[in-house]
């Protein structure tokens, strides 16, 4: 089968398209061909060699699948040959979705929506799951609560939008003028110019000095600090994004606020919950561009590139069909 491999930790043109072995399901697990995939940030973070201690070389990487079951191991009773799924491979454990198979665990593969094509699918596995596991398991958001998700119009925030409209909360989002539209469209109350505005004075006069109930940290810097300055009493902050500086929370402290760092965990349940929300239209995920699989340096280059224009995700057509 055709793989995109990573012999060596560096830029885009640190991948190579290959030919290796086909995988062979065990027990307990299921043997996919891969349709799509699509790019996240944690898929460049792994390239240039951020968790070198994580990831042994050569390295098959890539953390979205969307296709068809090709073959079931023995024990495997919840899928078929030609069934469609959709899954996150299990992070730092194994060969990941640059390639044109993939085998994964049945525990942690879903039925793909009917509703979404492959592209769109693959587009959501990952930020869909890493947006539920924030701001449902962890944050525990409920109706009637406001949030402010930091970065509106990216892979995470797009989902984290949609996500926190269909649980009943206003959302404030950050996000460049150009992206106002968009933000809005996937539901957002009140969207800030990060550039023009400080987002701390916006919130404060937006909620008459009380602050959101929550704030979702999808671009780092300051913005753990920082965000104990727009929380109510008893707010909760949540971050997918490595801590890359000392940061100081005196202000937290007196906010009697909880933090909670998130790095997603794979099983059938979430897609599910998404699935769920997906059939009665409350959530969608935006493809923002598509490349194929011998381009995934030149989309890893522009995922990498800022203010690169894009809106939502970076899909990767693997199969010829789609």
């Amino acid at each position: 089968m055709k793989a995109v491999v990573l012999n060596s930790f560096g830029g885009p043109e640190a991948f190579k398209l290959r030919e290796v072995p086909k995988p062979v399901p065990q027990a307990g697990q299921v043997l996919v061909r891969v349709h799509a995939t699509s790019i996240n940030p944690l898929d460049y973070q792994v390239r240039r060699g951020d968790y070198p201690d994580l990831v042994p070389l050569p390295a098959i990487t890539g953390h979205d699948v969307s296709g068809v079951v090709e073959a079931v191991g023995p024990g495997v009773t919840a899928f078929a040959p030609g069934d469609e799924v959709w899954y996150t491979p299990q992070i730092f454990d194994g060969p990941g979705s640059y390639a044109e198979y993939h085998v994964a665990a049945e525990s942690i593969i879903g039925k793909k929506p009917p509703s979404l094509s492959h592209l769109e699918a693959a587009s959501l596995t990952l930020v869909g799951g890493t947006a539920w596991e924030a701001l449902v398991v962890r944050a525990g958001l409920r109706v009637g609560e406001s949030i402010l998700i930091h970065g509106g119009a990216g892979g995470v925030g797009h989902v984290a939008i949609q996500l926190a409209k269909a649980i009943g909360a206003k959302v404030y989002t950050t996000a460049r003028e150009a992206n106002f539209e968009f933000a809005r469209r996937m539901g957002a109350d009140v969207v800030i110019d990060y550039a023009k505005e400080d987002y701390v004075d916006t919130v404060m006069r937006e909620t008459g000095g009380r602050g959101v109930d929550v704030v979702f940290d999808t671009i780092g810097g300051d913005t753990l600090s920082r965000s104990a300055d727009v929380l109510a009493q008893l707010g909760r902050v949540v971050s997918i994004v490595d801590i890359a500086q000392p940061q100081n929370l005196l202000q937290a402290w007196g906010k009697n606020a909880s933090y909670h760092f998130v790095f997603t965990r794979q099983h059938r349940g979430k897609l599910d919950e998404l699935s769920a929300l997906i059939e009665r239209g409350q959530l969608r995920p935006h493809v923002g561009a598509v490349y194929s699989l011998a381009d995934i340096a030149q989309a890893h280059a522009r995922l990498e590139t800022p203010n690169n224009g894009l809106q939502g995700k970076i899909a990767i057509a693997v199969a010829s069909s789609i």
